[in-house]
């Protein structure tokens, strides 16, 4: 069952990305809040997993008392002196608990909690893979159309445009406008109108607009229809529109 246990969570590492230290972090706070369901509290209960091997094991530090009064963090002397004659009044002594004991109940909130840890950590990291895209140039694919917007799909997510006309299945190029955080994971705000859609086009196509020798100073848009860049060049030997245009026109076409 242990191997099965790091097999699943190797595949879950590769496919969603997830480390496998976070996975087992998140199996550590599900045992503790088992615990805590089954047993009220779960302050000296502390959880243990092999990353290797998938072992784990589940104990209450409990401290050696004469009259014990609470038998989730007090074990009687005599008890103790049963476990290990070393033990004195005072010691503080590891319980193993059987997970087994905590019950339908808390077995399923266990597995809520490891879920819900996953989703977050992808929700996580689809939000800091976009962010890291905001204010640049990505391909879509447009889905349907909701009301007047357009959804594009970007891979794992969607995104909303709303200043344009496609045809579904049609593939674009969108200008990352806005990314914002949600509990259904990144909200991505796209257009096709922004004159920096313009701006990264070309820095793709013009390696002398990319590299800075060629810096385009100006633009104005009419979407969809034309738009004219006001260019210079910082190296006297390159004519910055002739960069732009290419050959027969070929960057300027593309």
């Amino acid at each position: 069952m242990n191997k099965e246990l790091i097999e699943a969570l190797n595949l879950l590492e590769k496919e969603k990305n997830i480390s496998k230290a976070t996975l087992l972090e998140a199996i550590e706070n599900s045992l503790l809040t088992a615990c805590k369901n089954h047993f009220g509290k779960a302050d000296n209960i502390k959880v243990n997993i092999n990353p290797e091997t998938g072992d784990f094991s589940v104990y209450a530090e409990k401290e050696v008392v004469e009259e014990v009064e609470d038998p989730l963090t007090q074990i009687s002397y005599a008890e103790a002196r049963l476990k290990n004659p070393k033990f004195f009044l005072g010691d503080i002594i590891n319980c193993p608990i059987e997970s087994k004991s905590f019950g339908r109940i808390a077995t399923q909130n266990a597995k809520n909690v490891i879920l819900q840890k996953i989703r977050e950590e992808e929700r996580s990291m689809q939000f800091n893979e976009w962010y890291q895209k905001e204010k640049d140039v990505v391909t879509g694919i447009v889905q349907r159309y909701l009301g007047k917007n357009v959804s594009i799909n970007l891979g794992k997510v969607d995104a909303i445009l709303n200043e344009a006309v496609f045809k579904p299945t049609e593939r674009i190029k969108v200008y990352v406008l806005e990314v914002k955080d949600t509990p259904k994971g990144p909200r991505i705000s796209v257009s096709r109108t922004h004159p920096d859609l313009v701006k990264r086009l070309f820095e793709e196509e013009v390696a002398e607009v990319k590299d800075g020798i060629v810096e385009i100073k100006a633009i104005a848009r009419e979407a969809g229809s034309r738009t004219k860049i006001a260019v210079c060049s910082n190296d006297p030997n390159v004519d910055p529109v002739g960069a732009c245009v290419g050959m027969n026109g070929a960057r300027v076409n593309s």
